[in-house]
């Protein structure tokens, strides 16, 4: 996965096009991530104990890692890779397409 968890990222599809947040966890498996105030959504919580009241919160969805896109400045921006060798190591960092800069 291209993105990581403390990235910038603004949602290119569904129903938060346009909106922009932190990435907060990242889940390689489902290929998702959680975006701090992206696609939250409604739940009702019941009480836990008795004499306690249930409540409806509001909480963050993972969304689709196919939906966002890595911001550079303000533009969303395609991510890439560029593999150095330094010697015996093997060096992969992550690099902008459309600049060449690395992240």
């Amino acid at each position: 996965m291209k993105i990581k968890k403390g990235d910038s990222v603004i949602v290119i599809a569904g129903k938060d096009k346009g909106k922009t947040g932190t990435v907060l966890e990242t889940f390689p498996k489902k290929d998702q991530v959680l975006i701090d105030g992206i696609n939250v959504v409604t739940r009702h919580q019941k009480n836990r104990r008795t004499r306690s009241q249930g409540q409806i919160i509001e909480k963050s969805m993972p969304i689709h890692v196919s939906n966002v896109s890595l911001l550079e400045g303000n533009k969303p921006v395609r991510v890439g890779y560029k593999v150095e060798k330094d010697g015996d190591q093997i060096k992969k960092t992550r690099i902008s397409r459309a600049s060449g800069k690395a992240i």
